[in-house]
């Protein structure tokens, strides 16, 4: 029976999406003030580069 456990080829099961996901949420909740400044500094960017066109 341990033998076939390892040997089984399924795809990602249920509750391992939702750990991954769990976890990506748990970080983008960690670090939403890093991500917000992050982003407003790459649209702040590209709108001066673009009126410089």
């Amino acid at each position: 029976m341990f033998r076939n456990f390892l040997r089984e080829d399924d795809a990602i099961g249920t509750v391992e999406m939702i750990l991954i996901l769990v976890v990506l949420i748990s970080l983008v909740i960690i670090f939403k003030s890093q991500l917000t400044n992050l982003v407003n500094k790459i649209f702040k960017t590209i709108n001066s580069k673009a009126t410089s066109i």
